[in-house]
This record gives C-alpha cells, sequence and structure tokens, in this order.
C-alpha cells in the first residue's frame, strides 16, 4: 500500500493530541522544509531513518528504447536515499 499524504495527516491526527487542522500544517511544513533542503543542494539527514542526497548527474549518451536511436541526455540533479543501519536491519529481520 502506498502512503499519501493524506494518510500521514490521518495518522498524526489519531497518535496525538493535535486537531486535523495542526496535523496538516504539521506534514505541510515538514515538506516544504524538506522540498526547501533538497533544492538548496543539501543532504537531508534523519536519524534512525536515512539521508536524501542530491547528486549531479553529468550529460550523458543513452538511447531510445522504442526505436534504438541515441541520443544525449541532459545533464541534471538528483535525490538519491540511503536507509539507515536501523532501518535497513529491521526490514530485513527474520518472520518467526
Amino acid at each position: 500500500m502506498t502512503i499519501t499524504k493524506a494518510n500521514l495527516i490521518d495518522s498524526i491526527y489519531k497518535q496525538s493530541d493535535l486537531r486535523k487542522q495542526e496535523s496538516t500544517s504539521a506534514v505541510e511544513s515538514l515538506l516544504e522544509i524538506i522540498k526547501h533542503t533538497l533544492e538548496s543542494g543539501e543532504d537531508l539527514l534523519v536519524s534512525g531513518f536515512g539521508k536524501f542526497c542530491v547528486k549531479d548527474k553529468n550529460m550523458r549518451r543513452g538511447r531510445n528504447p522504442h526505436t534504438g536511436n541515441g541520443l544525449m541526455l541532459d545533464a541534471r540533479r538528483v535525490v538519491t536515499f540511503k536507509c539507515s543501519r536501523t532501518l535497513r536491519e529491521n526490514l530485513n529481520k527474520k518472520k518467526k
């Protein structure tokens, strides 16, 4: 199941003493901070969760998979994510 912004807001609302409007504001504020941080080229580290890194990709050769024709792909910035050791260990625990 994919978690949506609405799901996050509902979860915060149900698990805290915040009103629905306050939960919405908290999620919106957090997402804005994350967006501005990544847009400025800074990395974002969330302890116990992982690290979002902004990487610069150089111009490179590629090909159109439909036609097989070669083309040049523009330089761009991408966001990568590396999960923390704690999260990785929790994901890989054997179910007993």
